[in-house]
């Protein structure tokens, strides 16, 4: 039941706001249905957290052996209630933009929260395919029509990376559904299939630029700094704080589970690669002098980090992601909602344009600084947590001869990290207030509230990690054991 409301809520209300007239009606109809959406997650973590209501299946295309199967567990709920967070505090923290053909604009952003939820909750590989390619379309139309100056280039290099990779994804998942001994796309069925070494190959192949291009890892990353830009700001938030963990997801249910022994063949490669991205988005990222480019790379950077971790294959490393997959949304939301008032306030992103905020918007200031401590991984905040059970998992991992460099280079971009956040601080928020500011106001009531929930998200669950812990131990247990299990077979 809690499986298909989180699809249903956003999917039915996002059908119904094509047909609102007034943009405040459909404002607040968007932001209502997160809000139930929002109620109907927390009552699946707590109220109704039973079997019997995290987990649904009903025929859908039963001559192809697939179902509509849905299950929620530790991994996906925690990505369930990050979408249902994420939603609410985007919807009020840009409660005051004003957008053209706005029911056309809600009616997408709910319509995307429905293919996300779907992506989170599928047990059956043709209907992840299915809500995959749904969660992308609205995306897509979104960038294109309510974009910036250069939407229409940026969107098309979107939509030919996400399409190539989405074909990749469909060819293989076809494959390992002609080698299942019962002809279904159950996830079950998936995870026991024999495959030899060689398939494994190029389905892991397939599989890692898929998923890779939409986290994005190195050296599919070209079209995130882009279309983050174009983006209108409430759509970067939903790219950056959500959509991109599809792609974690996706390798941490799909192939890791199997295709397993290309993950231990192969796994030293990617984590090299994610290194090397983690280095170079850092780099650039110091570089920057358009807030928004750099909280993309800074984005980058982040997921790298996660995207190596994956593959060190230990059960520390896998609950360090999995933790990791939520802090980083919530924290990375929250740096765009600060480049959102910014942007709209004083008519600019560039960082040498700006300076002295804290002298006019005090509370954005406070608020900002610890969001930001927050995404460099301080100690007593969320993202400390994940970030140490993933550099843990990395130097203990058995699956590289190079654990200790990894870990050393990937520690590097802690400093990194460090560096540009805190230089995007001292010349955004001190010093000699820029011309551009000389006017400044403080944040609004909508923007302060919507902070406000992120900075208490960022506390709560960086001094008391327990219940996110608890979430996640079984599952990544289950993986750990599922992926070892299938390899000592080999």
């Amino acid at each position: 039941m809690i499986t298909l409301l989180l699809i249903l809520i956003p999917l039915l209300t996002g059908l119904a706001a094509f047909f609102f007239r007034d943009e405040k009606t459909v404002r607040a109809w968007a932001l209502f249905s997160s809000i139930v959406t929002l109620a109907v997650s927390l009552l699946g973590l707590t109220v109704l957290n039973k079997p019997e209501y995290l987990a649904h299946e009903s025929q859908w295309l039963g001559s192809l052996g697939s179902s509509f199967s849905l299950k929620l567990d530790g991994m996906g709920q925690l990505l369930c209630l990050l979408t249902a967070v994420a939603f609410p505090l985007i919807l009020l923290s840009t409660w005051k933009a004003t957008y053209s053909r706005a029911t056309s604009f809600f009616a997408l952003m709910l319509l995307s929260q429905a293919g996300l939820m779907g992506v989170f909750l599928a047990a059956d590989a043709l209907l992840f395919y299915f809500f995959w390619e749904l969660a992308l379309i609205p995306v897509y139309f979104l960038c294109s029509q309510w974009g910036g100056e250069k939407r229409i280039a940026v969107t098309f290099k979107f939509f030919i990376y996400t399409f190539v990779g989405s074909l990749l994804m469909l060819v293989a998942i076809l494959y390992i559904y002609s080698q299942t001994a019962d002809r279904s796309f159950a996830l079950s069925s998936f995870t026991h299939v024999l495959l030899k070494p060689n398939e494994q190959i190029w389905l892991f192949v397939a599989f890692v630029v898929a998923f890779g291009i939409k986290m994005p890892i190195f050296p599919f990353h070209t079209w995130q700094p882009d279309t983050y830009e174009q983006s209108p700001t409430a759509v970067t938030m939903v790219l950056s704080g959500v959509m991109v963990k599809m792609g974690v997801f996706g390798l941490l249910r799909w192939l890791l589970p199997v295709i397993p022994f290309s993950a231990f063949q192969l796994g030293d490669n990617i984590m090299t690669l994610a290194i090397i991205g983690m280095i170079y988005a850092s780099l650039i990222a110091i570089r920057q002098d358009d807030i928004k480019r750099l909280v993309a790379y800074s984005s980058i950077a982040h997921i790298g980090l996660m995207a190596a971790a994956i593959f060190a294959i230990n059960e520390t490393a896998m609950q360090g992601v999995m933790i990791q997959m939520f802090s980083h949304g919530i924290n990375i939301i929250g740096m765009w909602m600060v480049v959102e008032v910014i942007e709209r306030q004083y008519g600019t992103r560039k960082i040498s344009e700006l300076g002295g905020l804290a002298q006019k918007a005090p509370a954005m200031a406070i608020l900002f600084l610890i969001v930001a401590l927050a995404n460099i991984a301080l100690p007593l905040t969320n993202a400390f947590v994940g970030e140490f059970l993933m550099f843990t998992g990395i130097f203990n991992s058995a699956n590289t001869k190079f654990a200790a460099w990894f870990t050393v280079a990937a520690g590097l971009c802690i400093i990194f990290a460090a560096v540009y956040t805190l230089n995007l601080m001292r010349k955004t928020f001190y010093g000699e207030p820029g011309p551009r500011v000389t006017t400044a106001i403080d944040l609004q009531i909508n923007e302060k509230l919507a902070l406000v929930v992120i900075v208490a998200l960022i506390f709560w669950f960086g001094v008391n990690p327990q219940p996110m812990l608890d979430l996640t131990q079984d599952v990544s247990a289950s993986i750990i054991k599922a992926v070892t299990n299938s390899v000592s077979t080999k």
